[in-house]
């Protein structure tokens, strides 16, 4: 811990500020839940950090074990940055952290998330009882990035990478997929508008949009 501000306290809490506490630690820790990302990846999905900020919490977060650097195989040979495994196990902190945040009456509506914000957004608000009956893999393209959802059993797996054998395929941006998802927005009026297009069950999709619900706003602050 030399060179680092502390709390200088023994509680475990205030250790762990000590250690992910700075300002973007805990979102450069999102931003890796979902896989390695090379430096640019980390700029494009956090670009209110400055390179400068962004390499000072890299470079804690590696210090203190929760971050480290490895390399992509060749032909790509790139550098990139992967939590630990003392670094996974931040992710229910993440999500827990973003359910309470969304009881928040003063949360922006109208600003915009990272792509693996929202599909950790996705993990968080998923409704197990509104799964009830469906079965279905579905292929997830938001850009150029692919995620596979799989619903079984009252469950979700949500992950990168694209699934071999879909039951449909969904293609749009992630404010699109976001407003489909959390606002109402119908799928046949994105689709029509030319903001998402689906290929193959189409009601599978529709079923997919219907299983995520926020919580329930906390109460404002009396004034």
């Amino acid at each position: 811990m030399a060179g680092m501000r502390t709390y200088g306290e023994a509680c475990a809490a205030s250790h762990a500020l000590d250690l992910v506490g700075e300002r973007w630690a805990l979102l450069v820790v999102r931003e890796l839940l979902l896989g390695p990302k090379r430096f640019t990846d980390l700029r494009s999905g956090l670009p209110g950090a400055s390179p400068n900020v962004l390499s000072q919490r890299l470079r804690e977060l590696e210090r203190v074990g929760v971050v480290r650097r490895g390399k992509l195989p060749p032909p790509a040979a790139s550098k990139i940055y992967e939590l630990t495994e003392w670094g996974m196990e931040l992710e229910p902190v993440i999500t827990t952290l973003g359910r309470w945040g969304a009881r928040s009456p003063l949360r922006p509506r109208d600003a915009g998330m990272s792509i693996d914000s929202l599909i950790l957004a996705l993990r968080t608000m998923f409704d197990s009882s509104a799964a009830e009956g469906l079965d279905a893999t579905l292929d997830l393209r938001l850009g150029d990035n692919a995620f596979h959802a799989i619903v079984a059993d009252g469950s979700l797996i949500i992950a990168r990478g694209a699934p071999k054998e879909p039951d449909a395929t969904i293609k749009t941006d992630p404010g699109t997929l976001a407003a489909m998802v959390f606002e109402g927005r119908p799928l046949t009026e994105a689709s029509r508008s030319g903001d998402a297009k689906v290929e193959g069950d189409e009601s599978a999709v529709e079923r997919l949009l219907t299983l995520f619900s926020l919580p329930e706003p906390a109460p404002p602050a009396e004034t």
